[in-house]
């Protein structure tokens, strides 16, 4: 016979006659219900005072989230379209500038206008873009530039820069040269120890940043210029 067949066959075996399952004895309905229900404990609410202090305290963190966001905002905005806060690093602009004074560039005047001899600038170094300087603007397109002993002329005027201390001057030739248009030719103020168009020739306007409107660190130094 086949396996299904066996497992056809299987009966269950009947209780004997004389088993009987026992009956639970009745159960007094109403003992029943006393016995289910528990006794409901009240849950006791919190002092008002202190729900109080905690929506307060909702309510101040939520707030200055608001303001931080707020703040993170206007600073983006005032980085990327209007002001730039910048550090100098050495001394090629002492004495006017030195060395981890905190400055604050002003991107939107140059949007409007154009760049001036004496404008302190904040320029992308033509060599290499990636990095940023700080130099005064001492000529613009058409002018011509000549440095006889240290002595800076433009269109053979003597550059009437009493800025300059008498220590810092250098002693160098250079041009005449006509800057050409679009450029300007800038300097640093430390003469004998600045890299700037001497070296490697006047800036397109495209990679001057903005101007220098305020040295705000140390606060002791701070200036607007």
């Amino acid at each position: 016979m086949s396996e299904h067949a066996d497992a056809a066959e299987l009966t269950f075996e009947p209780l004997p006659p004389e088993v009987t399952a026992p009956v639970a004895p009745a159960m007094d309905p109403a003992v029943v219900a006393a016995s289910s229900v528990e006794p409901i404990v009240p849950i006791a609410e919190p002092p008002a005072e202190a729900v109080s202090a905690w929506r307060k305290m909702g309510h101040e963190i939520v707030a200055g989230l608001q303001t931080l966001v707020s703040a993170a905002v206007y600073a983006t905005l005032i980085v990327t379209f209007g002001f730039q806060v910048a550090r100098v690093d050495g001394l090629s602009m002492a004495p006017t500038l030195e060395d981890h004074d905190r400055l604050i560039v002003n991107k939107l005047v140059y949007e409007i206008g154009e760049p001036r001899p004496g404008d302190i600038v904040m320029l992308y170094y033509p060599l290499n873009p990636e990095k940023m300087f700080v130099k005064r603007v001492i000529a613009r397109e058409g002018d011509t530039v000549r440095i006889v002993d240290g002595r800076v002329y433009v269109n053979d005027v003597p550059l009437h820069d009493d800025y300059v201390p008498a220590e810092f001057r250098s002693h160098d030739d250079w041009g005449p040269q006509v800057i050409q248009q679009g450029y300007y030719f800038v300097m640093g103020d430390h003469r004998n120890n600045s890299s700037d168009s001497r070296h490697w020739g006047p800036v397109p306007k495209k990679y001057i940043v903005g101007k220098v409107k305020v040295r705000w660190w140390p606060l002791q130094e701070a200036r607007i210029f």
